[in-house]
């Protein structure tokens, strides 16, 4: 995958009236560190519900700060069921639950200015990062675009990019900035917490956290001309990594799709999204499915 120009030129510098798209998660909020925070059985999770709802409400002033004028918020974490709506502001949209053919960029289309990643973490083949994994800690090892191992981010930033959309911020912890940035390019990154394992980090508090975010926004647009879509090569081929041998051995029942190891799958689709619809069917079906 690459970083491309639309129409072979950059962006226009359309900052005043903005359409944005932010795509939130957890476990690069400050202070998240176990699942103790990420999961409604997690004595600290409905509070955690409210600060994760706080960064996404400062990331919004500050891109309003910059003229933005319009939100479409993905609730991209777990049962996609944590961000308070009643919290948000009038323009904003809210993007809930699942399953979603686009998963974390449910909604996006060619009609947005920019793309922030809010709350964001490393993936699963990174050894650095709090909570580091790619779509499911418990199912899969690794996925796989062209060749490519990836995280959350990369197959988001591509489905963007699939649209014509760029990236412009994202936020977690360092390794994830870090990580994040070398596959994007120079765009804003906000190291809310400094990773020191899985479970453990150094976080900077909940009120410093929305400071940071609030005005790495507010930057972020600002260089909105900057940034350039990231879009992957077609024919994408789509590789899934499983924990367990079971679920590749039946996936590899269905048409065009090969099982290349014991608990690794391939299957090629002409763009993005259809490799995004696969990766959700694999990651929702299950035949008792009701209603």
């Amino acid at each position: 995958m690459e970083r491309t120009s639309v129409g072979g030129e950059q962006r226009s510098d359309r900052r005043h009236g903005a359409r944005i798209y932010i795509s939130a998660d957890m476990e690069g909020v400050a202070g998240v560190v176990t699942g103790e925070q990420l999961g409604p059985s997690g004595f600290e999770y409905q509070r955690f519900r409210d600060f994760m709802t706080e960064e996404v409400l400062a990331a919004i002033e500050g891109l309003k700060e910059a003229g933005a004028t319009e939100f479409v918020v993905s609730d991209s974490h777990g049962n996609g069921q944590n961000l308070l709506i009643e919290r948000l502001p009038p323009e904003a949209r809210l993007v809930r639950s699942w399953p979603r053919p686009l998963m974390m960029m449910e909604g996006i289309d060619e009609t947005f200015d920019a793309v922030v990643f809010l709350g964001y973490h490393t993936g699963s083949t990174n050894p650095s990062g709090v909570r580091a994994h790619t779509m499911s800690s418990a199912r899969l090892t690794g996925v796989r675009i062209n060749g490519v191992e990836v995280s959350e981010a990369a197959i988001s930033a591509a489905i963007a990019g699939h649209f014509g959309v760029p990236v412009v911020m994202v936020t977690g912890d360092n390794a994830t900035v870090e990580e994040t940035r070398g596959l994007l390019g120079d765009i804003k990154g906000v190291a809310v917490k400094e990773a020191i394992g899985f479970h453990s980090a150094i976080s900077v508090t909940p009120l410093a956290a929305r400071d940071l975010i609030r005005e790495g926004a507010r930057a972020a647009l600002g260089r909105v001309s900057e940034f350039q879509p990231y879009c992957a090569t077609t024919p994408v081929q789509l590789e899934i990594a499983f924990k367990h041998y079971r679920p590749a051995e039946v996936l590899a029942l269905l048409p065009d799709v090969e099982r290349v190891s014991a608990r690794t799958i391939r299957t090629t689709w002409s763009d993005i999204l259809g490799a995004s619809k696969f990766l959700q069917f694999v990651l929702s079906y299950e035949p008792g499915l009701e209603p």
